[in-house]
Parts: structure tokens; C-alpha cells; sequence
């Protein structure tokens, strides 16, 4: 039974009403039936996929991987080594992205260790972003 519009939707899930339609429209979620008067009508199922992908995206998976992931959700009794591959390959993102970041850290502290705190035309901080020459470690964009 459908009997949920959109913003009820939206406070029992915790996904905002343009990103619920934005998941319709690249079929993340399945376009919904519709009351006489045109208005979207959601159920319970609704409601649990986009938890599903509000916490998916928590976790840093990209719009992909949990579309896999659904596909792999909505056929339970095969194999989960590719919803485990997937997990795996997010993982070692996430671990690329936190050592990219203790580089930045790394380099911040050192920048302002080096400080003396005086004047500007003196600072370390302004003369390492000026030179990357300056900086010890290599830390690219993270992203």
C-alpha cells in the first residue's frame, strides 16, 4: 500500500525531498505510483531503500556501487563476492584518502612549527604555500 507522499517520505528517512527526486530520475529509486490527483504516493520499501542509500553514501560509496549493491540486494540467495569486492575497493579508498590526509596533517604542523610568529613577510606559512619546494612530504589533493 502506497500511502506516504514525498515529505513524509523524506522526514522518515532522513533524504530530502530534491534528492528523492533526483534518485527517481537516475533510477536509484523506482518512480512511485501516483494518486489520482497526481501526487507521488511512497510505502515502507521506499522508506528502507533510501535509508539503504542515505547510509551508502555515509560510508562513501559512489551513486554506482550502491546501485550494484541494490541489484545485488534484491537477489539474496546468490553469492555476495561482489558486494564484498565493492566493499573491499571502498575501503582501500577510504584508507588512501585518511593517509593522504595525515600527509596534510603532517605538513600543517610542521609549517607552523617552523613559525616564528612574526611578521608576514616572515611567515612560514605563507612562504611554504609559496613554495612547495619548502614542504617535506608529498601530499597531493585528496579527494
Amino acid at each position: 500500500m502506497s500511502d506516504l507522499s514525498i515529505g513524509k517520505l523524506s522526514r522518515a528517512s532522513g533524504v530530502k525531498v530534491p534528492t528523492i527526486r533526483y534518485y527517481e530520475t537516475i533510477g536509484l529509486l523506482a518512480a512511485p505510483p501516483r494518486s489520482d490527483g497526481g501526487q507521488r504516493r511512497y510505502d515502507k520499501a521506499d522508506i528502507e531503500r533510501l535509508r539503504f542509500i542515505r547510509h551508502g553514501r555515509a560510508l562513501g560509496f559512489g551513486l554506482d556501487d550502491l546501485r550494484a549493491l541494490q541489484e545485488l540486494s534484491d537477489r539474496p540467495s546468490q553469492s555476495c563476492e561482489r558486494a564484498d569486492a565493492i566493499a573491499s575497493r571502498q575501503l582501500a579508498e577510504v584508507e588512501r584518502r585518511i593517509a593522504g590526509l595525515e600527509a596534510v596533517r603532517m605538513e600543517l604542523a610542521r609549517m607552523l612549527d617552523h613559525c616564528a610568529h612574526g611578521e608576514v613577510d616572515q611567515c612560514r606559512v605563507i612562504e611554504t604555500l609559496s613554495d612547495h619546494a619548502l614542504c617535506e612530504g608529498d601530499h597531493v589533493k585528496i579527494s
